[in-house]
């Protein structure tokens, strides 16, 4: 069921308990009145009959004023009797035995006689005052009176009959108006699902309208708008990433291509085939660390586990390194500084990678004739690493993109004294996130520093 209709559904029934819930305790509330307004009635005949047999000196003549009465009383039946002896009654009707113990409770006592639906009391009269010997000291007067409740049936059963089919007309009304209002309150949601089809692979501008929409359906609204602009800068990433990737390919791939048809479109000697196929392997190496990388990068995507957790020295790594790198810097004559000490628990290659990643990439962008210093400070809840070089200040837009995949602030991809292929600063920061840290990024016109944040050792 759609929503509109569950909603319908249970606005209906619960409309239909109260309208229901209604209509009996009208239906019971006029029940009770009519037998409130039947004792009262009852009552004042017992009063009247017991003044006409306190005035009365003999039964023929008691029986003459009862008669009287009676005409004038329709569907009113008396009995009076004394002891077994029957002083006045009717054989139209029976009382039932049991009349007179419910009447001590002061209600009258309903009972079916044939067709006739009786409401009746049974009390004893008073004989102190009953002249012509119509009771003596060891004899009692019972009166019992009987009404028939036809006209009360009667109305009762036009009310019932009246309250069903209220009900019924306003219980479908309520459906109806609750339907109406039910459509109307989810209209929000039907223009979102019509703003959400409108989205598309080439089309995720679309947001919904968080002011047209209820203050409960605004925060929905809000998380949708939330999750498409994170898609939108997703695919935007994805769409660059792809497109990155295959002009990063296309280069080794076409190298390969070309000296591969120059050198098969005629017979050379070995020394030239050796320098092509030197030459092919450089370029299937840099496929194979593109490659490799994009596979690393791929299992940071889904979390990785660091395969190895030590105590890594981190001024012992960066002495390391700093050796494998010193004749790049004496050729491009930049010194290499090192300063602080401290230890980090985590996977000592995957550290020295990221390390190393900064620190290639300060040689490669650094002014000749300059310093590169490797700063390592402990801080409260951990401890950096800084790397800082003076370069051509990158551009404050540029910052927060530096590691992205194949991302280059030269937009020409013209790097002819770099063999790397945009990877490097990407796995540095998977690196730092599978340590639990992270990695930053500052540039002036002075310096550039790009900063490793390990988290405290537990």
């Amino acid at each position: 069921m759609t929503l509109t209709a569950r909603l319908t559904v249970l606005y209906t029934l619960v409309s239909a308990s109260v309208l229901l819930g209604l209509g009996v305790l009208v239906a019971w509330s006029t029940h009770l009145h009519f037998v409130d307004l039947d004792r009262h009635y009852l009552q004042d005949k017992v009063q009247l009959i017991q003044r006409i047999v306190d005035e009365t000196p003999s039964t023929a003549e008691l029986t003459a004023k009862l008669d009287e009465m009676l005409d004038s009383h329709h569907g009113l039946f008396i009995a009076i009797t004394r002891d077994n002896e029957q002083l006045f009654g009717t054989s139209r009707i029976s009382f039932p035995p049991e009349l007179a113990a419910r009447s001590t409770i002061g209600q009258p006592m309903d009972w079916a006689d044939g067709e006739r639906q009786l409401r009746g009391l049974s009390t004893e009269l008073s004989t102190d005052q009953v002249p012509g010997g119509l009771a003596s000291s060891m004899k009692r007067i019972r009166l019992s009176l009987a009404l028939d409740t036809q006209h009360h049936d009667h109305f009762m059963q036009v009310l019932r009959q009246q309250l069903a089919i209220y009900v019924l007309i306003a219980t479908l009304l309520s459906g109806l108006l609750g339907w109406w209002a039910a459509r109307r309150g989810l209209a929000p949601l039907r223009i979102m699902k019509e703003r959400a089809l409108k989205v598309t692979a080439h089309k995720l501008d679309q947001r919904m309208p968080i002011e047209a929409v209820p203050v409960e359906m605004a925060e929905l609204a809000n998380s949708l708008n939330t999750m498409l602009e994170r898609l939108e800068l997703d695919f935007a990433k994805l769409m660059e990433f792809s497109s990155d990737l295959a002009h990063e390919l296309r280069t080794p791939i076409t190298n390969l291509l070309t000296q591969t048809q120059v050198s098969l479109s005629q017979r050379r000697d070995s020394d030239t085939y050796r320098d092509i196929l030197a030459s092919n392997a450089e370029e299937l190496q840099r496929l194979a660390r593109m490659v490799s990388d994009m596979l690393f990068l791929a299992k940071t995507d889904h979390g990785i586990h660091l395969p190895n957790r030590e105590n890594v020295a981190l001024d012992g790594e960066v002495a390391s390194l700093l050796d494998f790198y010193d004749a790049v810097a004496e050729e491009k004559e930049v010194r290499l500084r090192v300063a602080g000490s401290g230890s980090v628990a985590g996977d000592r290659l995957m550290i020295r990678q990221a390390i190393s990643n900064l620190l290639s990439n300060a040689l490669r962008h650094s002014h000749p004739r300059s310093d590169i210093e490797l700063a390592i400070n402990p801080i409260e809840d951990g401890i950096t690493l800084c790397v800082t070089n003076s370069g051509d200040q990158i551009d404050a837009s540029d910052l927060p993109r530096l590691f992205d995949r194949f991302y280059r602030v030269d937009k020409s991809r013209t790097h002819p004294s770099s063999d790397g292929a945009g990877l490097g600063l990407a796995i540095t920061k998977a690196i730092m996130l599978a340590h639990g840290g992270s990695v930053s990024v500052t540039s002036t016109a002075e310096e550039t520093k790009f900063c490793l944040r390990f988290p405290r050792q537990r």
